[in-house]
């Protein structure tokens, strides 16, 4: 491809809205181009790096046995509804209606269709498993789109969904979805985790997420350095306090804490560790009824968790505190409270402390000294609520929790009989009775992945693209083309040879400085690049750099395409 001839638009500035580091760079590189909020144009040498994606997930999930189909983006509200998802999927989904007032919705998922499909299309066991999968944008009306395509309304999606005659048989087809993941991720030149994680939404029973590791991470990862544990945070059990709950060794006193509402800001004042001190959310539960959740002042509320204690969990309103314990918000505690009225949920490690700080349900007071079993009622009910912190002990038992920051770009479920179930699948087992097959899903957010391997691989003059992912696999560029005949002959020979060795070569042929063709081909992160100057020519060398070596090397003319053979070789195999 000659630069003259594509579309290259790159820009020294980024936008003032682009937050990220990919967002930047994908903008500044000519990537994309925002069009309304969360919603992107891919320019054609963006589109270039999201083919080269699909190309590789295409591959592997073929080489998995999963099968391409193409189902419709618009969906019949219809199908949602006997799921009761039309109702439950919230606000992220965009639902329209046709000419004829018949509703609809913009497919945020594929669930209900390929249920649909396969009702009609499956009839005996002998037609199982089947896995079929698309490559399809998709649309989830994001309350706060944000990082350009790391969170966009509208994003490329690769959605699988198997169908199995026994559990037995998702398991196995589960298994080589993971390790199909897993090369996938690998194949693209990523540092990645597979974590297990909650199924949250989509429901089922088993689950991994598959993370990039980037600092700019939305999800917290738990992992143990000392064995193989790893695990989303939203999932990572905390484990109890060892041994026993300590005896009480103080007396209950009242101390006035002005102005201290917050648990850190009670630890100082009181010249205490915030460890000794509890925190107390109240809230209510999905038929109504008051909860008061206690945790230690330096954990926090794990809402995943929480959701499956407490089902339909959510925190009290101002008036609804004011109504059960009076205008004490930033002073609440479990000490006197109506217990008929509040039913008092306790961490593991709030459970097991003694001679704590709590909020008096007066301000500005707190009590100290308080106990369980002596001052108030043990908790109705114990359990794991809070997101685990580094130095956690590991749930596997064989070291301590270091955390992580990951993106997640796939998701994988056994979805078991939730969808099938609901939607009435069925087929004739061995047995000729009538049977609901087992399901599993599996996402890769392929629009993601482009911006999840930016935020990995840049510096600080743009960015460093693995090969695979890269929109051409070297760039040439002549210095003085237009004035040199020598360079020009040199430089398409090169060009035509490189082609014919099959090799997706970028000629940067623009009637630009010099200093422009360097710096473009940096910012957009091709991974190797040869400079072909006058002077080298006459020394019978060209000089070569990978995108992420900072010096460039003297290359025979005669050796350039060999040298550039072994350095893709050697790059697509690390």
């Amino acid at each position: 491809m000659r630069a003259s001839q594509f579309f290259m638009s790159t820009l020294k500035e980024a936008p003032g809205e682009a937050e990220l580091v990919s967002h930047q760079l994908m903008l500044r590189a000519g990537l994309i181009r925002r069009l309304g909020s969360g919603l992107y144009t891919w320019m054609p040498l963006g589109l270039r790096v999201l083919r080269r994606v699909e190309a590789v997930v295409r591959e592997e999930m073929s080489r998995a046995g999963a099968l391409e189909l193409l189902m419709p983006a618009v969906q019949p509200a219809e199908l949602w509804q006997e799921t009761g998802r039309w109702d439950q999927f919230g606000e992220q989904m965009l639902k329209i209606r046709d000419r004829h007032e018949r509703d609809f919705c913009f497919g945020p998922t594929h669930e209900e269709v390929i249920c649909d499909v396969a009702r009609r299309e499956i009839r005996s066991y002998r037609q199982l498993p089947v896995n079929f999968y698309q490559i399809q944008m998709k649309f989830r009306d994001e309350i706060r789109p944000r990082f350009g395509v790391m969170r966009a309304r509208e994003f490329l999606m690769k959605d699988a969904y198997s169908f199995h005659e026994d559990y037995a048989s998702l398991q196995a087809t589960y298994e080589r979805m993971y390790a199909a993941y897993t090369a996938i991720f690998r194949r693209l030149g990523l540092v990645f985790r597979a974590v297990a994680a909650d199924t949250g939404a989509i429901g089922g029973s088993g689950s991994h997420e598959f993370h990039v590791l980037a600092d700019s991470g939305e999800d917290a990862i738990a992992y143990c350095p000392d064995s193989p544990y790893i695990s989303n945070v939203e999932l990572a059990e905390a484990l109890a306090p060892a041994g026993e709950r300590p005896a009480p060794s103080q007396a209950l006193a009242r101390r006035d804490t002005p102005g201290k509402t917050t648990c850190a800001d009670v630890a100082a004042f009181l010249q205490l560790p915030v460890t000794q001190t509890i925190k107390a959310l109240l809230g209510k539960d999905g038929e109504g009824a008051a909860v008061l959740l206690l945790l230690r002042g330096d954990h926090d509320l794990n809402d995943v968790k929480i959701g499956k204690v407490v089902p339909g969990w959510q925190l009290a309103s101002d008036a609804e505190i004011t109504e059960l314990l009076g205008p004490v918000r930033g002073y609440m505690g479990p000490v006197g409270i109506d217990r008929s009225r509040i039913r008092v949920v306790a961490d593991r490690s709030a459970a097991h402390l003694a001679d704590f700080v709590c909020g008096a349900n007066a301000a500005p007071v707190h009590l100290t000294g308080v106990n369980f079993g002596r001052d108030l009622p043990e908790p109705d009910l114990v359990a794991d609520i809070r997101n685990v912190l580094a130095g956690d002990p590991s749930p596997d038992g064989q070291g301590l929790l270091a955390l992580a920051r990951g993106i997640e770009v796939g998701h994988i479920f056994q979805l078991r009989t939730k969808y099938s179930n609901a939607m009435q699948v069925s087929f004739l087992d061995r047995n000729g009775k009538a049977t609901t097959p087992e399901m599993g899903c599996y996402g890769i957010g392929v629009s993601r992945v482009v911006a999840a391997a930016i935020e990995q691989n840049h510096d600080a003059r743009g960015i460093r693209f693995p090969r695979a992912l890269a929109p051409f696999d070297v760039s040439l560029i002549p210095m003085g083309l237009g004035r040199s005949e020598l360079v020009r002959e040199a430089t398409e020979a090169l060009y035509a040879t490189l082609q014919a060795a099959g090799i997706d070569v970028l000629l940067d042929d623009r009637d630009e400085r010099p200093g422009v063709l360097l710096a473009d081909q940096e910012l957009i992160g091709v991974p190797f690049r040869f400079v072909i100057g006058e002077r080298g020519l006459k020394e019978g060398v060209l000089e070569f750099q990978a995108r992420d070596q900072e010096e460039a090397v003297k290359v025979p003319v005669a050796e350039a395409l060999a040298t550039l053979q072994a350095a893709l070789q050697a790059a697509q195999t690390v």
